[in-house]
């Protein structure tokens, strides 16, 4: 059974840069445009709606960690993030 939005909803966390970068090195961080509903988004992904998630990928709404966002987030030890697991990925939308 693929979970709602409002069970996602209660599975979203927050989490600094240090926690997530381990899982850069797999190419498992998906990053979150601050328009997009992280749990809307989370939604998608496990409904394998790829219509959706393939129009947000082209518009530039989800992406993985560009170099220079990755930079930037080394710099500042106190970036958050807001973080939802759909496995096998980590959603983060920056706060």
């Amino acid at each position: 059974m693929k979970p709602t939005k409002e069970e996602l909803a209660l599975q979203v966390d927050v989490a600094e840069w240090g926690w997530l970068r381990a899982h850069l090195e797999r190419g498992g961080l998906i990053v979150v445009d601050r328009e997009l509903d992280i749990t809307e988004v989370g939604e998608r992904i496990a409904r394998d709606d790829t219509a959706t998630v393939g129009a947000w990928i082209e518009a530039g709404k989800l992406s993985k960690p560009s170099d220079g966002q990755i930079a930037a987030w080394n710099a500042d030890a106190a970036a958050r993030f807001s973080t939802l697991i759909i496995s096998p990925y980590i959603l983060m939308k920056e706060q």
